[in-house]
């Protein structure tokens, strides 16, 4: 009877117990976000109600943060994964079975419908995965556990996620996206859907979660709002002239691409540029040694909706397959170096601070580390060859 008493009493202990995986520290730093949320005007009601049910980080969060492959890898890897076979094909069905749509959606924005597609198909493929992690919880692990720049990005999400509650858009409970807060078919940020998001339906709500429509002219808005000029793509393959000067390489050199082809710069795959007017820069993604593309300003309102040069080209470059383009024509080479991670990312910051900006320090060599370093070996009055190595760190060290 006595071990039977005990027996009761551990089972009572254990039903009164809190669950084991609440996180007591992280319950206690969302109830810190309070006064913050209190004095933008939202009630408590919608406060407790927002983080219901929310009692520990997202670890999955926190991994993919670190993982983003526009980011952690090179530009041929990324595109490998990014614009493949079915992607394309899906694509070019997306493109049939919504052409009414996608031509009324480009007639009143001005907006290339090719792109829109490509951004559906790169952020959700066509809406199949949207994301099912609580936008919340995603905003409160970031603020918590995130890199300095990702807590910063999560403030300022906050606040705009919790407009999107009030107004109704979303209750918490089916308040979802992805890892970064990010929603819909075509991952909007709750700040752009404040923002930019539209209701093409009519029916009163701007519902980029159940509907393509209104998913697909957002998009389009938002490209528009972002400054995309519709008379010009977001660039071409080209084939650099032998001899060409490699100073000329970077977005520090903005021509005309009439004046490009007065160097003897051409299509990859042999057709007309188009717009001859349009201004453009060189850029070498993954080094002198592979594939060149001219690109204009809308390569850049690409990159406006993912920082990302690697992200920008799988967009520009799915849309051009789903268009009914070609491949890529240059070679990617393998890319190697004679430094360790953190002599990459000392490379970087020394250019950096002599002016050559390398859009980071996080030891992956892109497109702006490879034009910085150009750059630099210009000025230093060294060969062109672009190639960040233990020689160029060492005269990085002697400040040039």
């Amino acid at each position: 009877m006595k071990k039977l008493c005990l027996s009761l009493s551990l089972l009572a202990m254990l039903a009164c117990a809190p669950p084991a995986t609440a996180d007591a520290k992280f319950e206690a730093f969302i109830e810190s976000l309070w006064p913050k949320i209190k004095s933008a005007g939202y009630s408590r009601e919608l406060f407790d109600a927002a983080f219901e049910g929310i009692s520990e980080p997202n670890q999955s969060v926190l991994k993919l943060a670190k993982t983003q492959p526009e980011f952690t890898s090179t530009t041929s890897a990324y595109l490998s994964k990014a614009v493949t076979p079915i992607r394309i094909e899906s694509g070019q069905a997306k493109k049939s079975e919504e052409a009414a749509l996608l031509k009324a959606i480009e007639k009143k924005y001005a907006v290339d419908y090719h792109i829109v597609l490509g951004i559906w198909g790169m952020e959700s493929n066509y809406g199949k995965d949207k994301g099912s992690i609580s936008v919340m919880q995603a905003l409160a692990t970031l603020m918590y556990a995130g890199t300095p720049s990702r807590k910063k990005y999560a403030q300022g999400q906050l606040i705009e996620a919790f407009k999107i509650l009030k107004r109704g858009s979303r209750t918490p409970d089916n308040f979802v996206g992805s890892w970064a807060a990010a929603m819909g078919h075509t991952q909007f940020i709750p700040g752009s859907y404040n923002s930019l998001a539209v209701d093409w339906t009519g029916d009163g709500k701007r519902d980029i979660w159940n509907s393509k429509e209104d998913a697909l002219a957002s998009t389009a808005n938002y490209l528009a709002k972002n400054g995309w000029q519709n008379d010009r793509p977001w660039g071409w393959e080209v084939a650099l002239p032998k001899g060409f000067n490699r100073a000329l390489i970077g977005r520090g050199n903005r021509k005309p691409v009439s004046a490009w082809m007065e160097m003897g710069i051409t299509r990859a795959d042999g057709r007309s540029f188009g717009n001859k007017a349009a201004s453009a820069f060189v850029m070498i993604p993954q080094g002198i040694e592979g594939p060149a593309f001219l690109v204009t300003k809308n390569f850049e309102v690409i990159m406006t909706y993912n920082i990302s040069h690697s992200y920008a080209l799988g967009v520009g470059h799915l849309a051009d397959r789903i268009r009914g383009l070609g491949p890529i024509q240059g070679e990617w080479p393998e890319v190697s170096t004679d430094l360790s991670f953190a002599e990459r990312v000392e490379t970087q910051k020394r250019l950096s601070a002599l002016g050559f900006e390398t859009g980071g320090s996080d030891g992956r060599f892109g497109a702006r580390t490879y034009e910085a370093v150009i750059a630099f070996q210009r000025k230093a009055g060294i060969a062109m060859d672009g190639k960040p190595t233990r020689k160029l760190l060492e005269r990085l060290r002697k400040g040039g």
